[in-house]
């Protein structure tokens, strides 16, 4: 999403990310983010729960309006549980051998790569 956005700001249209994965979002380095730390797949929170998708929408917005520094991610207070115990159920057990998250961006093609370096020295 974030090549999307510096496409669409680069276009003058503002833009916003909602993340769940902040090193992900950190890597593709959209021109502004909000982090929320929720399982993946529930940026917006809980279904149903229209009072903390709202307030989750507004922090968006004000965030748009209010983020200066390009490439800000600004953490949202939001809580997903009373506890982090839903992290643990989130992980795979089954032999999940992927590669552990790095600082270091990490990208599917060369072409990638440089694209994502030459949107950063813009």
């Amino acid at each position: 999403m974030g090549l999307v956005a510096r496409q669409l700001e680069a276009a003058g249209i503002a833009t916003i990310c909602l993340s769940s994965a902040e090193s992900i979002t950190r890597a593709v380095n959209p021109p502004r983010a909000v982090f929320i730390d929720f399982p993946l797949g529930h940026t917006a929170g809980k279904p149903g729960d229209k009072a903390v998708q709202r307030a989750i929408l507004m922090d968006a917005l004000e965030a748009l309006e209010t983020i200066s520094e390009p490439g800000t991610i600004r953490p949202l207070p939001y809580r997903w549980s009373d506890d982090d115990s839903w992290k643990q159920s989130a992980q795979r057990s089954d032999g999940d051998d992927r590669v552990s998250r790095t600082d270091e961006p990490q990208y599917q093609f060369p072409e990638d790569r440089e694209a994502a370096e030459a949107a950063r020295q813009q």
